[in-house]
């Protein structure tokens, strides 16, 4: 069983810039995954798999824009919505579903998506999660990593992964943990 908290990003502008270059790429890479599912459902009536996927996606500009971990959940995320279309289109066809399943849509052009950070890929320094960033954005903004605080309330052990996104202006934090005692 998992649980989620959110809390609100106070940052700095750099770091703010930082996040929202990420889920931008996310948001671009996320349509251009489904751009290739689709058009592998339309013209050769086959469905991706999340690993197919991993690797067709690697040579993209915005995949290799992000962490690896990062562009593999996007692309994972992907996969799973065409994974549940096949489960629904399946139960259509056998008259157990009323409405017509429809295939995953594009996202908005210049949206931003939420980003996830596998637990493996989150390190906790002086109270503070570091969130590292892939070697192509280490470049482009000069930094190897940013930090954000990590709530007091939380122990790091028991985390499962984090998202970060925007909404309504400002930044979000969920931070998805078990709860196995």
């Amino acid at each position: 069983m998992y649980g989620c908290q959110q809390h609100l990003i106070n940052t700095d502008k750099d770091t703010e810039s930082v996040l929202e270059f990420i889920c931008s790429e996310s948001n671009k890479l996320t349509n251009c995954a489904i751009y290739y599912c689709r058009q592998m459902f339309f013209k050769a009536h086959k469905y991706v798999s999340s690993y197919e996927l991993d690797e067709i996606m690697k040579s993209n500009f915005h995949f290799k824009a992000l962490r690896s971990a990062v562009a593999q959940q996007a692309c994972h995320k992907i996969a799973e919505s065409f994974k549940s279309y096949r489960k629904l289109a399946k139960l259509y066809r056998e008259g157990k579903l009323e409405d017509k399943p429809r295939l995953p849509n594009y996202r908005k052009r210049g949206g931003l998506t939420a980003v996830s950070y596998p637990r493996r890929w989150l390190k906790l320094e002086s109270n503070q999660i570091k969130f590292s960033l892939g070697k192509q954005l280490s470049v482009w903004f000069g930094l190897g990593s940013f930090i954000l605080p990590m709530p007091t309330i939380l122990n790091l052990k028991t985390l499962k992964k984090s998202e970060y996104c925007l909404v309504i202006d400002v930044f979000m934090l969920s931070l998805f943990i078990s709860n196995k005692k």
